[in-house]
């Protein structure tokens, strides 16, 4: 897959070695995508989650340079898609696309057959890509969540 830049190298996707875990959060601030720095989101959590889960942790890579991510999860009885982010200098070439396929390729080697993903109702622009890889909008389904702190 190449990047839609003037810079015709090749972009990489593929599972993230653990002392990559470090780049997420640089990432994830050019994407302006929200996340928890001091609690699930830590650099140690990351971490304790890649050593369960290290096939789903998928990044797009330009040599060294993280340009994009996604988190691939499973509770055992549906698949999850998270935490997808793609660099601005690198949106609207496929690459979220690419990486939303690798995820469904992991967790459909898990074995998993039902893949969903939770959209903030201001992100338009992931809803449209979500439609256009194939998922539906459920708006008969309501999220609720109970934490224990703002961080987590």
């Amino acid at each position: 897959m190449n990047d839609t830049s003037s810079d015709h190298r090749q972009i990489t996707i593929r599972t993230m070695r653990i002392d990559e875990i470090k780049l997420l959060h640089a990432l994830w601030d050019a994407a302006q995508l929200e996340y928890r720095p001091r609690g699930r989101d830590s650099r140690e959590k990351l971490q304790d989650e890649w050593m369960a889960n290290s096939d789903g942790f998928i990044a797009a890579f330009l040599e060294d340079r993280m340009v994009g991510c996604v988190l691939a999860t499973d509770d055992g009885r549906r698949g999850w898609i998270n935490r997808l982010a793609v660099h601005p200098d690198f949106r609207r070439g496929g690459l979220a696309g690419g990486l939303i396929a690798a995820a469904e390729r992991e967790l459909h080697r898990r074995g998993v057959r039902v893949i969903a993903a939770l959209i903030d109702r201001e992100n338009t622009l992931s809803q449209k890509l979500f439609e256009k890889s194939g998922y539906h909008f459920h708006k008969d389904i309501m999220y609720f969540s109970k934490r224990e702190s703002d961080e987590v």
